[in-house]
């Protein structure tokens, strides 16, 4: 009979995770990308710089993760239709982008990323290709409703959900973020309506 390995060391805090990342979107916000530093973040939360260092070696990984698990938190519900779950998915996207803390976060973070090709490609391995999971989710549950036809092809399926993903995260962002509108209701509405329209889904 074997056993478990005994692991050593105090349990990782949640509630230390939170305030650290929490600290790295205040830091942003106030003094930008060159302005934060790790050592700033900790005094925020309160926390032992080498208690940061332990979880994110870096600042690039730790601003990474102070967005990612913003948009971490987005949900595709199934409320009966692919409009109905396509707007409200959109409404929760549209209200994150509006927060101030997640304005300044993710403009610093594109704004570096444009200079750094390695976090250009953190930034999409830890943010964007995990929230394609959302389109995945919706047109799984509108072709169980029928909705949808089923796939014929994966590779062509995926391509897809690329585009699919890439036309909502690029309308709803420069709405918000590069525009300075709001995402009303009315808005979402017609922006969904026109978005299925091809797919023959209205």
């Amino acid at each position: 009979m074997t056993t478990a390995p005994v692991r050593k060391g105090r349990p990782r805090s949640t509630d230390a995770d939170r305030a650290i990342l929490a600290a790295t979107r205040q830091a942003l916000a106030e003094l930008g990308w060159g302005g934060m530093t790790m050592g700033d973040v900790a005094v925020r939360a309160g926390v032992a710089k080498t208690t940061v260092y332990r979880r994110w070696a870096s600042k690039n990984d730790l601003v990474v993760a102070a967005v990612a698990v913003l948009f971490d938190e987005l949900e595709m519900q199934d409320l009966g239709s692919l409009q109905a779950d396509i707007e409200a998915v959109v409404g929760q996207f549209a209200a994150l982008l509006a927060m101030p803390e997640t304005q300044a976060a993710l403009l610093a973070l594109f704004a570096e990323a444009t200079r750094d090709p390695l976090l250009r490609r953190r930034v999409r391995e830890a943010i964007i290709d995990p929230q394609k999971r959302l389109v995945h989710l919706g047109r799984a549950a509108a072709q169980a409703r029928g909705e949808l036809p089923p796939d014929s092809c994966q590779e062509a399926a995926e391509a897809d959900v690329d585009i699919i993903f890439d036309t909502i995260a690029g309308a709803v962002e420069h709405r918000v973020l590069v525009s300075g509108r709001p995402a009303t209701p009315e808005w979402i509405a017609r922006f969904t309506t026109m978005l299925l329209q091809p797919l023959g889904a209205v």
